[in-house]
């Protein structure tokens, strides 16, 4: 029985692509839905400065999960979480700090999800830090990949 169902998103239209995918499958099972989300913290100090020294920006083919601060991560997640309510579904959303992937396995365990639905994008690539090859390979419950590409 599929009781919780939990979605990860970014904000991204790939990640929106998933939500309505997990909002049409809580509308069917009649089940919880949960929306999942991760941010970047802030580093302060020497490990902002040498962060700041290091940091390169990412190629077209390294993006694949745009990480937000915290508030703009409650902005999306308010988007998601009202557009379930509307459809008259159970929603409450959760997010932490960290790797999206490590954060979607471990929120979605902590809120029961029997199911995990996220986005394709990154599949494709066979570099390690992929949010869907991540999230596959860890988490505990089943998961969706909802072909976006």
């Amino acid at each position: 029985m599929i009781d919780v169902i939990a979605v990860g998103t970014d904000g991204s239209a790939t990640a929106d692509r998933a939500v309505d995918a997990a909002i049409e499958m809580a509308e069917r099972f009649e089940a919880e839905l949960v929306v999942l989300s991760a941010y970047e913290g802030r580093p302060s100090g020497l490990a902002a400065a040498a962060l700041a020294a290091a940091w390169m920006p990412p190629s077209p083919l390294e993006v694949e999960w745009s990480s937000h601060a915290a508030e703009r991560v409650d902005e999306i997640l308010a988007r998601a979480t009202h557009r379930a309510q509307k459809r008259g579904l159970e929603c409450r959303s959760a997010a932490s700090e960290g790797d999206p992937g490590h954060v979607l396995v471990e929120l979605a365990e902590t809120h029961n999800a029997d199911v995990l639905v996220i986005g394709n994008r990154g599949m494709e690539r066979r570099v390690l830090g992929s949010v869907p090859n991540t999230v596959t390979h860890r988490a505990n419950c089943s998961v969706l990949v909802v072909k976006t590409s």
